[in-house]
């Protein structure tokens, strides 16, 4: 037998497996509708897409590191409650709960949010103070700027640290 010769080396390499199938009933079924069925022509125009906005993706991914933070996950998981309730044991009357005190693996509802929405407050923060070092701004926005970072962070700092003091009695005391 004669050597390949690049071209028919790169033919029966560019033929599907089906075609170098050796089953009959295959070749058959291959051929046949196609003799007397002719495929449509369509003029079908390929969707463009455009890439969404820098503050549209920034957007997705706060709202995403929200929901992630929060315990969305936990929260559709388990269905806790969104708020919990206890009893006064001195006048006997109901109140509500927002933290599952004792708990470090459990939380209710709102207590998820309320947390995500503190470390996102820090997150804010952290992107005003980097907003605040822009060349090009007045002094008085960098200022404000500043402020509303520190004040950003600081809040959601002290915040999530009495979050943890009520979630856990007597931590780091």
């Amino acid at each position: 037998m004669a050597p390949r010769t690049d071209s028919q080396t790169s033919a029966t390499m560019s033929d599907t497996s089906g075609e170098s199938s050796i089953d009959p009933i295959f070749h058959i079924l291959r051929l046949i509708p196609f003799s007397f069925l002719r495929p449509p022509r369509l003029r079908l125009k390929l969707p463009s897409f455009t890439l969404p906005s820098p503050m549209t993706v920034f957007a997705l991914i706060l709202l995403t590191y929200f929901l992630v933070i929060s315990g969305f996950v936990y929260d559709v998981i388990v269905e806790p409650p969104g708020i919990g309730s206890t009893q006064d044991p001195v006048t006997g009357t109901i109140r509500p709960v927002v933290f599952m005190s004792g708990r470090v693996n459990g939380q209710y509802i709102i207590e998820g949010l309320s947390s995500g929405f503190m470390f996102v407050m820090g997150g804010i923060g952290i992107i005003m103070l980097d907003l605040a070092l822009d060349k090009n701004r007045a002094k008085s926005v960098k200022a404000s700027y500043a402020t509303a970072g520190v004040t950003s962070i600081v809040i959601g700092y002290v915040m999530s640290m009495l979050f943890i003091r009520i979630k856990i009695p007597g931590y780091l005391h």
